[in-house]
């Protein structure tokens, strides 16, 4: 890659790297592994940026790299750690902000990974059915249905945590 090229590639990972984290967070409620998933999807970009830097839309394209890896990732068997039973008691009690969105995190963490991608590419990065289908590789029926059903168990689990 000439340095010129090179250094188109920093600057879009630059302005786009908390965008990128952001959203590896929601896929996988994980920090570390959002910094391991964001960190691979940026090696595979650097690999690709020559083809990758005349895609149409290369944000869809970086967000594709990136659901697919944690798609990936989520399939080795030693990623399937179990947490620990307890975590320790925070001194303080968080703000009602805080608590309403851990408890939608907890929520996001209770759907199977393919519908728990629907719903966050549909409605955190806010893509349309057709880019939701091309970053999953799947038809816009399966990304409707999936993200139906992802918005139905989470309807069910906020009912069930209400009672």
């Amino acid at each position: 890659m000439k340095r010129s090229e090179e250094a188109g590639y920093r600057d879009y990972v630059t302005a786009r790297m908390e965008v990128m984290r952001r959203t590896a967070y929601l896929l996988c409620r994980d920090w570390h592994l959002a910094d391991d998933l964001v960190s691979i999807s940026v090696g595979k970009l650097y690999r690709n940026w020559l083809r990758a830097r005349q895609v149409e839309h290369l944000d869809a394209y970086v967000r594709r790299i990136l659901v697919r890896t944690w798609l990936d990732e989520k399939g080795r068997a030693w990623r399937r750690e179990e947490p620990a039973e307890t975590l320790p008691e925070l001194p303080v009690p968080p703000a009602d902000d805080v608590v309403e969105r851990l408890g939608l995190l907890e929520l996001l963490d209770a759907l199977p990974p393919r519908r728990r991608a629907a719903v966050v590419l549909r409605y955190y990065c806010d893509l349309s059915i057709e880019e939701t289908a091309e970053i999953l590789e799947c038809s816009p029926g399966t990304v409707k249905s999936q993200t139906a059903r992802g918005l139905d168990s989470l309807r069910a689990l906020v009912a069930a945590s209400q009672n």
